[in-house]
């Protein structure tokens, strides 16, 4: 991008200086219209290869830029998807927890029960 900015100031202090050149020299009308059309057509080859040159840069710059965001978008998928598993592997041993508490508070509870019914049968 740098050197599109150095070739831009060229073209423009070029074109200055050739304009410059042109109307402070000491030509005929026909002449000057001369000097200024061959100036022009310089200034339009110039500007032409340097817009292609930019293309060109911008062209790099996108492809550069689909690259990065696939790799953005690839890291993101993979995230995600530890995430999950991780989640899944947590939830079954939550879920195996809780079954063991579960467990443990129906044996309770069945205690309590006997100990009720024990203490009505007496």
């Amino acid at each position: 991008m740098a050197k599109s900015k150095f070739f831009l100031g060229a073209l423009i202090g070029a074109a200055a200086g050739a304009v410059a050149g042109i109307l402070t020299a000491p030509k005929s009308g026909k002449e000057t219209r001369k000097d200024i059309k061959e100036t022009t057509s310089r200034a339009s080859k110039v500007a032409k290869e340097e817009s292609k040159v930019v293309a060109g840069e911008a062209k790099k710059l996108v492809k550069t830029t689909k690259k990065s965001t696939k790799n953005v978008v690839e890291a993101a998928k993979n995230s995600a998807k530890a995430v999950g598993t991780k989640a899944k592997e947590e939830s079954k041993v939550v879920a195996g927890e809780a079954k063991i508490s579960a467990k443990k508070v129906s044996n309770s509870a069945k205690k309590v029960a006997n100990s009720v019914t024990k203490k009505d049968t007496q």
